[in-house]
Parts: C-alpha cells; sequence; structure tokens
C-alpha cells in the first residue's frame, strides 16, 4: 500500500487549489497548442494549393489528416489517461506534434507533408482528454463541466490567434516559419508538462505518475481493465447519441472556423485574407464565450439536456439564415457568426453528460468516444465540403490556386446546415441524470 505521512498530508496540494490550477492550466494550454494547429490551413488555403498544386478536395485531406488519427486515438486515449496516467502520455504526444510540425514545415512533397500533419495529428490527440483527467481528479466534481468549457475557451482563443494574426505573420514571414515557431513551441510545452504535472494529488493514496502500488498491478491486469472500458463504452447508445450530438455543434466551428471560411469571406465580401480571417475568428470567439458559460449554467441548474437542445437549435437556425438567405448585409453576417459560436459551445455540456449517466467504469473511456465524434466531423465534413466545392467549380484559377464563387460556398455549406438538424433531432433523444 502507498503509505504517506501525516506530516506530508499536511503540506499536499489541496483538491481545487494554486497547484490544481497550474498544472491543470499546462494541459489546457496543450489543448490550445493543438486547437492552434487544427485551424492553421484556414489562412494558408491560397499557399497550400499553390505550393502542391492541389484542389479543394486535396486540400481539404490534408487538413483533414490531422483529425483521421485524433479520431482513432480518442477512444483508446479515455480510459489510457485514467489507466496510465496523463504526465507522460501528453508529454511525449507533444513531442511528436512538435516533430510533425518541423516536418510539415519542411515538406518538399504533398506525401511529406502528409506524414506530417499526421504527426501533428497523433501529438495533438491527448491535450483535450488530458485536461478533462486532470480536471476530474484535482478538482471537486461540481466544477468539472465548467473546466471542459475553459479547456475549450482556451482552444477557442488559441484558434483566433491561428487566423488575423497568424495570417499577419503568414504574409510577412511564410507559412513554413509559422511551422517551425509551433514546432519549439511545442518541443518547450513538453518539458514543461513532463517537469510539473502530476496525475493526481498525492492524499488520494491511489496510482501517481505511471507508478504502481508495490509493484503489484500487472501490466496485463491494467490492459484487460482498458479492455473492459471500451467494450462497455462501446456498447452503450447513450454514447453513440451524445457523441452525435456533439458532433453535429462541433461541425460547424472545424469546417468553417477551420478551414473554409475564411476564403469564403475573401471571396463574398471582398476581403483580404487578414481581415477575413479576423472576421472569421468571431465564430471562435463565441465558442471562447460560449464553451465556459454553457458548462457553468449546465452546473448550475444541474441539467445537460436543455443546455443541448437550445444550442443545437440555434446553430441550425442561424446556419440556415447565413447559407440559404442571399445577399446578407456583412454586418449581420458577423453578428450570426458570434452567436453561432455561442450556441454551438454549449457541446461541452456532453461532456458533463457522459460524467453524470455513464458508470465511473467506463466514464474516460466514454469521453473518449464523444470527444473522438467532435473531431471526426471536422475529418468527415471538410474533405466532403472541399470535394463539392470542386464540383461547382467553374475552372477559374488564380496564382496556381482554384478559385470558387460565393455560391459555391454557401451549396457546399449545406452539408453542415443538415448535419446540424439531424445532431438537433437526436438531443431531444439524450436521457439524463439530473445532478443532485
Amino acid at each position: 500500500m502507498l503509505v504517506t505521512s501525516p506530516a506530508i498530508e499536511d503540506n499536499a496540494p489541496r483538491l481545487g487549489g494554486g497547484y490544481a490550477w497550474f498544472i491543470w492550466s499546462l494541459a489546457a494550454i496543450s489543448f490550445g497548442y493543438a486547437f492552434f494547429h487544427r485551424v492553421t490551413p484556414s489562412v494558408m488555403v491560397s499557399d497550400l494549393m499553390t505550393e502542391f498544386a492541389i484542389g479543394g478536395a486535396m486540400l481539404g485531406s490534408l487538413s483533414a489528416l490531422y483529425f483521421y488519427p485524433y479520431v482513432l486515438l480518442q477512444v483508446p486515449l479515455g480510459a489510457m489517461l485514467e489507466t496510465f496516467g496523463t504526465r507522460r502520455l501528453l508529454s511525449a504526444a507533444l513531442c511528436l506534434a512538435a516533430a510533425g510540425s518541423f516536418l510539415f514545415g519542411t515538406a518538399e512533397s504533398l506525401e511529406a507533408a502528409y506524414i506530417g500533419r499526421i504527426l501533428i495529428g497523433i501529438g495533438s490527440s491527448v491535450g483535450f482528454l488530458g485536461s478533462l483527467a486532470l480536471a476530474s481528479t484535482w478538482f471537486p466534481a461540481h466544477r468539472f463541466a465548467f473546466l471542459a468549457g475553459l479547456s475549450m475557451f482556451t482552444a477557442m482563443a488559441s484558434g483566433m490567434a491561428a487566423q488575423a494574426p497568424l495570417a499577419y505573420f503568414i504574409e510577412a514571414h511564410g507559412w513554413r516559419s509559422s511551422l517551425m515557431v509551433l514546432g519549439t513551441m511545442g518541443m518547450v510545452l513538453a518539458v514543461l508538462v513532463f517537469l510539473f504535472v502530476r496525475n493526481r494529488p498525492p492524499q488520494t493514496g491511489q496510482v501517481n505518475d505511471g507508478q504502481v502500488n508495490d509493484g503489484q498491478v500487472k501490466a496485463g491486469q491494467e490492459w484487460a481493465k482498458l479492455g473492459t472500458a471500451l467494450r462497455g463504452a462501446f456498447a452503450s447508445r447513450d454514447v453513440w447519441k451524445m457523441a452525435f450530438v456533439a458532433a453535429t455543434m462541433a461541425g460547424p466551428m472545424l469546417v468553417i472556423g477551420g478551414l473554409w471560411g475564411t476564403p469564403y469571406l475573401m471571396v463574398a465580401y471582398d476581403l483580404p485574407r487578414p481581415e477575413a480571417a479576423f472576421f472569421m475568428s468571431l465564430l471562435l470567439l463565441g465558442w471562447a464565450v460560449g464553451a465556459p458559460f454553457s458548462g457553468w449554467m449546465s452546473d448550475r441548474i444541474g441539467r445537460r439536456k436543455p443546455i443541448l437542445i437550445a444550442g443545437c437549435l440555434l446553430v441550425s437556425v442561424l446556419l440556415a439564415i447565413i447559407f440559404i438567405v442571399p445577399g446578407l448585409p456583412f454586418w449581420l453576417v458577423q453578428i450570426f457568426l458570434v452567436l453561432t459560436g455561442l450556441s454551438g459551445g454549449a457541446m461541452t455540456a456532453c461532456f458533463g453528460l457522459v460524467r453524470d449517466v455513464m458508470p465511473p467504469a467506463i466514464a474516460g473511456a466514454s469521453t473518449g468516444i464523444v470527444n473522438s465524434a467532435t473531431v471526426a466531423s471536422g475529418a468527415i465534413l471538410q474533405p466532403l465540403v472541399g470535394l463539392a466545392l470542386d464540383l461547382q467549380w467553374d475552372g477559374t484559377v488564380s496564382d496556381g490556386a482554384r478559385q470558387y464563387a460565393a455560391a459555391d460556398y454557401r451549396f457546399a455549406f449545406l452539408l453542415i446546415l443538415a448535419t446540424a438538424v439531424a445532431g438537433l433531432m437526436t438531443a431531444f433523444r439524450l436521457r439524463e441524470t439530473p445532478m443532485a
């Protein structure tokens, strides 16, 4: 058994105290770093099309290669973090993301860029779930949804930095230089996580930092525990309903804010790239506010389902207006972008719902499935929207990059609207266990 002396107990970090906030913040910043990578292609569209001589579908696939390994890893990671701990998994993942940044930034062929983007996706996969794992062990349960929202706030703030500020940097120094800087930042963050993050407070008397009590817990037993958790989570219909709702709420942010929104604003409203990127970041600004607010509100009222239904409804209505109504004044589009982000940020209540509804033994794996689905929406819809654009393309090329009309974008974006409506219908069927 792990024995802790009274003196150590007295001096141990406090649940929800200053040290808890410090180590959780490192994980949240890691998620922000991952999200910065997620949306960087949105301000590199013309550069990447010209550099690698590709069209919309190929560019969508290149961007989506971040999502594919991310999606596949979320399900086992949800359970692995509970079994093996956050510190080592997160620091190793950040090193991989940094390596992918360096490879992508120096790529001379599309194949090398593919590999770099895949490594970035693998390395980015741990940040959000790591922040949730630390939130569940270092903070009281009633703060969980709020902390999930704060993680999203950090990510959205990073996403905003990856819009206009990154666009200005690329204009001055080129897209390759931006990736080299990101690689360096990833290595520094990996070192900080490894040095300072601890998986749980020592006074809990549980396994800490990848160690086992008295060396008695065998690796085979841990993997068996992991397999049981995964089977239980995969077999639950409730998990898949929550995952689908989360995916449809995250889709607009990942597809419009993460790739195709900036070039759409450039064409539809004749804006230069940095300015279009700035206005598209309003969608992420809405998410940055809506995510923690929705988490706080759902914690306060002890309910998740009404928050999710309201969010799905607003997202569907707002997208229908933006995509279907022609000739909207730009000031109104800006307002709707903020409101779409605010509404989509309600998705964080899904993670609180997982903790409320699912048995503790499979909560980690269930969270992994839900988070995997949110990212899968980008993996699926980014290339599909690119394909729809290619199908509408009239053959216009400028500086080696395909040029799409505003009507082409609005037609392709109807795919996103369809998924949002499906998510709204599913939200009414969610099972909820109100908190005490």
